[in-house]
């Protein structure tokens, strides 16, 4: 899709490793997993809890020309849902090349409806979704 998946926590690269290990949950991961231990990444981000040491759950869309595109910033025991996750990254990319469109809640891939917005849409997007 033309996209780099990286994690990053505040967790060191031995506990990423243990966690690869031992966790049948991330057995086949193969995207890059950062550690920020200092927390300078996540100060960066907006995301670090000075008090506790560790950083709330962020998911940041950067487009190749560094432009955020869209984040998502969730507490410490909210788990994420990697398909709402490539959903909303399928979206984005789609907006990219059709800045004239939005795209609904339940879009989920090209081809499916999508809206244009403008002034007579209030109030009429269920209709629009219909037609």
């Amino acid at each position: 899709m033309g996209a780099e998946l990286v994690t990053v926590s505040t967790d060191t690269q031995f506990v990423h490793l243990a966690w690869q290990q031992h966790e049948g949950e991330l057995k086949d991961v193969k995207y890059t997993m950062g550690a920020d231990p200092n927390g300078r990444i996540s100060r960066l981000f907006g995301v670090y809890m000075e008090e506790a040491g560790v950083a709330l759950r962020g998911t940041f869309l950067i487009n190749p020309e560094g432009v955020l595109l869209g984040q998502e910033v969730l507490f410490l025991n909210y788990g994420r849902n990697i398909d709402e996750l490539m959903r909303r990254f399928k979206a984005l990319l789609y907006l990219s090349k059709k800045t004239d469109e939005a795209c609904p809640a339940k879009w989920k891939d090209e081809g499916d409806k999508t809206l244009t917005p403008g002034p007579e849409m209030v109030g009429h997007v269920h209709e629009a979704l219909q037609g």
